[in-house]
């Protein structure tokens, strides 16, 4: 789905569903600003014939009764507008976040694999949850402050007039001037929100990347240079914060002072007009008490500009990370893939993430069902090979194929499905083992799942610890080993049993002992399936049907082990070079 990337256009979209809800709000808005003048008007009346009396005083209760009731009705009337507006929030306000959440996740969930690479996870959620609140706050704002002062304002310029004309020019000369300069203030304001809300973005990710970081942190003592590090942008956010505070306490004052002026302006008048006779003790009372009124609540505006302009910022800033435009797109007709040998081919590619090229023109079939072993030094190429197989990038040219279907012209979810990879740096998710396992086959029952670690000889120690297939993993699996995080992903693996098989390492955590016993899984799990292994162990890859040797982003030996250990070539000075079975890391 599509998200509007601006803030009006975003609110319509996800405001349009509650049509009914708003139209209730407005008419709360409406009651209220009716009430804001009704009061001072029952007032007024209640005053005018308490300071007019001049009969039996056994009738003055009978005089000022409907008066003094109509000031107590319209008070009750008052709080019970209140509690249907705060009824029509309960209604549909836990909708509309979950509405906003739901759609910023699932448009952030299909970024591209090279989108979550440059940004913090930490602050991706931050900013989920920005616009989530952002949504409630800036709607409660929007109802309560410009709607409501607008109508407010409205209501008061009314009832001034119906009483002089002359008040409701002095009033409504100023209500332009204020609700004008607010406008352009807002406006002007809202570049110094966004940068203050950038800011604490960009220190909300800091914190979250050194917590996820702490066992480094801890181990090289680098306590002090990260509380120094994360000072240097702290002190960007005070900079930012007293720059927004300042245009903040400057549009204050000047507000604070045309409100001064106003009232004095006004009590002036008023006095005047009494003076002549022109207006009675009600009126002065109506038009004071209106003046109080609307002056409390202009200053309640005054005081959400921060807030709104805050949101605003906040919600601008998240948007322009979250909806940025998805680097790898389903094609509008794209077609499920359909496996079924799992044979690959790569079909003249050329793939660059900056210049040179990785991979240039690059050719190669692999037959389905067929083992391959992906040998090369780091940076070879190796890696980003599987990689493009998985469409997390885009090629620049040419086209990967699996079983005669283009994979950019098949969803990626289908594409996702037929694959199976066990990572070398293995993530677990913060829930309990059962569900990370059943990760690989979401409909799998507990039998299946209990099978799947047996065979991935990681049942006995799930076994071992008290909570069983219940327990939690923590975050990212940080309560287990490498190794048994390696074997929860290679069962989850197992359960998925997808036709094409991608191993990264899959054995690298594990002890010797161990990793000769999930070997006979792993053979077990590439039975008739396209296996693609990386291993800096070349030993492991013995086995292969096949072995293709990168250097440089070109495949520059093809052919089995022993084929390639008899010819000079790349491979055996790899062979050679490895120690106790080891490739060593060297970058060409």
């Amino acid at each position: 789905m599509k998200l509007p990337k601006t803030i009006t256009p975003f609110f319509f979209h996800f405001l349009r569903p509650y049509k009914r809800y708003i139209v209730g709000l407005f008419l709360v808005s409406v009651l209220w600003s009716l009430h804001v003048s009704l009061l001072p008007y029952a007032l007024k009346l209640l005053v005018d014939r308490v300071s007019t009396f001049q009969g039996d005083s056994s009738e003055f209760f009978n005089i000022v009764k409907w008066p003094a009731l109509g000031y107590i009705g319209l008070s009750l009337a008052l709080g019970m507008t209140f509690r249907f507006y705060d009824f029509l929030l309960m209604r549909f306000l836990p909708n509309l976040k979950r509405d906003v959440q739901h759609a910023m996740f699932t448009y952030l969930e299909n970024h591209s694999y090279g989108y979550f690479q440059n940004n913090f996870a930490g602050s991706l959620s931050n900013k989920v949850m920005d616009m989530v609140r952002g949504v409630s706050e800036i709607l409660q704002m929007f109802m309560d402050t410009c709607v409501a002062s607008v109508l407010g304002i409205t209501s008061v310029l009314v009832t001034m007039y119906s009483v002089r004309p002359l008040f409701a020019f002095i009033f409504g000369v100023w209500a332009i001037f204020f609700i004008g300069f607010s406008w352009i203030f807002s406006q002007k304001c809202q570049p110094f929100a966004t940068a203050y809300s950038e800011a604490k973005s960009t220190v909300s990710g800091k914190i979250v990347d050194s917590l996820s970081n702490m066992i480094t942190v801890r181990l090289f003592a680098r306590h002090s240079f990260e509380n120094h590090y994360l000072l240097d942008f702290t002190n960007d956010i005070v900079v930012k914060d007293r720059r927004m505070q300042w245009h903040l306490i400057l549009a204050r004052t000047v507000l604070m002072l045309s409100i001064t002026s106003m009232v004095g302006v006004m009590i002036w008048a008023l006095l005047w007009a009494r003076s002549k006779s022109l207006i009675t003790v009600g009126d002065f009372v109506l038009i004071l008490s209106l003046i109080a009124r609307i002056v409390d609540m202009l200053w309640q505006v005054t005081n959400q500009f921060v807030r709104f302009a805050q949101e605003i910022g906040t919600c601008k800033q998240a948007l322009s990370i979250v909806t940025q435009d998805h680097d790898i797109k389903d094609l509008p007709m794209a077609t499920r893939l359909k496996p079924t040998l799992g044979a690959i081919a790569f079909d003249a590619i050329t793939f660059r993430y900056n210049k040179p090229p990785i991979f240039d023109d690059l050719t190669v079939h692999i037959p389905g069902g067929t083992k391959v072993g992906l040998v090369g030094f780091s940076g070879s190429g190796k890696t980003t090979f599987v990689n493009l197989i998985l469409r997390f990038f885009e090629l620049e040219s040419g086209k990967i194929v699996i079983d005669n279907q283009d994979i950019a012209t098949v969803t990626q979810t289908s594409l996702h499905n037929a694959i199976s990879m066990i990572p070398q740096d293995t993530s677990l998710f913060h829930r309990s083992l059962m569900e990370n396992i059943r990760y690989g086959r979401l409909d799998a029952t507990d039998d299946e799942v209990i099978l799947a670690s047996k065979q991935a000889h990681c049942h006995d120690f799930i076994q071992e610890i008290p909570e069983g297939y219940a327990a939690l993993v923590g975050e990212r699996g940080i309560k287990l080993s490498g190794g048994q995080r390696q074997r929860i992903s290679i069962a989850r693996a197992l359960l998925k049993n997808a036709p094409i098989l991608i191993l990264d390492e899959a054995t690298s955590a594990l002890d010797s002992v161990t990793e000769a016993q999930i070997q006979e899984s792993l053979h077990h799990l590439m039975k008739n399936k396209t296996t693609l292994v990386i291993a800096h162990r070349l030993s492991t890859l013995s086995q292969m049907d096949r072995l293709l040797v990168f250097d440089n982003g070109k495949i520059v030996q093809d052919g089995t082990h022993e084929e390639l250990l008899t010819t000079q070539g790349h491979y055996q000075t790899l062979w050679k070079l490895q120690a106790h079975g080891f490739l060593p890391e060297i970058n060409n």
